[in-house]
């Protein structure tokens, strides 16, 4: 007689690891926001934003542009396994905890939080990396796109 496998739900189911990270991504895709330009540039300059340890409100905003195109609920993920989080896409691996045990957590935040529409915990989070002694330069997208050029047709037209 052939002996029987049994079946088990692990056998087809996802870990749960997986299923928390897709259930959170269900979560907070469903509560992001695609800001415009100038609406941006707004909620920006009122959390203080503009001139912040020397940095315009035309260099945020470029920054946002390129790392998550405006987009709260964006994230990306590198090859080491940390993720890149909401608007300034802040990276799990330094600055905010996700379900990696050996994330450092400097802004002491989830990094589901910098996914939220209402950008405070991000922007406190994003001028806590401004303080280190790169700035904006902690971003590879502002020194990239927005380090040392024109910016100011990012704000150009925005009626404050």
């Amino acid at each position: 007689m052939e002996a029987r496998r049994s079946w088990t739900p692990r056998s087809w189911l996802c870990p749960p690891v997986m299923m928390l990270l897709v259930l959170t991504s269900l979560l907070s895709s469903s509560e992001a926001k695609v800001y415009s330009r100038c609406e941006l540039a707004k909620v920006l300059r009122d959390f203080g934003l503009d001139g912040y340890r020397g940095y315009s409100l035309a260099d945020w905003v470029c920054l946002a542009y390129f790392t998550s195109g405006f987009n709260t609920g964006a994230v990306g993920h590198e090859a080491d396994g940390s993720t890149n989080n909401g608007i300034f896409q802040i990276n799990s691996r330094k600055w905010c905890k996700n379900l990696t045990p050996d994330s450092s957590n400097r802004c002491q935040v989830y990094c589901s939080d910098l996914l939220n529409p209402n950008l405070k915990v991000t922007v406190i989070c994003a001028m806590k990396i401004a303080q280190e002694p790169q700035g904006l330069g902690n971003w590879e997208a502002w020194r990239h796109h927005c380090q040392g050029k024109e910016l100011s047709y990012w704000v150009d037209g925005c009626d404050f």
